[in-house]
């Protein structure tokens, strides 16, 4: 069953242009992992100040997999601060 993982992330201002321009260098970097099957960066525009991250897996047990081999980030490089994370399973309507 597919699966849907969204990150919040709460961005610093002045530097949403450095975390786009990060999230675009590496958007491929993911796309061998077993069991992803896309992402998407998303920019607020109205409402809300945080950016959201949305990756789609094919099962729980595949976004596990590839969180638990992520290298470590530096802290001192980052750009934003995760905020929590929301997780979905996609509803079948057959």
């Amino acid at each position: 069953m597919t699966v849907i993982k969204i990150n919040r992330l709460a961005v610093p201002e002045g530097r949403e242009a450095e975390l786009e321009k990060r999230f675009a260098a590496r958007r491929h970097s993911v796309d061998q992992a077993p069991g992803f099957e896309g992402f998407e960066l998303l920019r607020p525009v109205a409402g809300e100040d945080r950016y959201y991250v949305i990756t789609r897996w094919a099962d729980d047990e595949s976004f596990r997999a590839w969180a638990a081999q992520r290298a470590p980030r530096d802290p001192s490089t980052t750009v934003s601060r995760a905020e929590g994370m929301l997780e979905f399973e996609v509803v079948a309507l057959d």
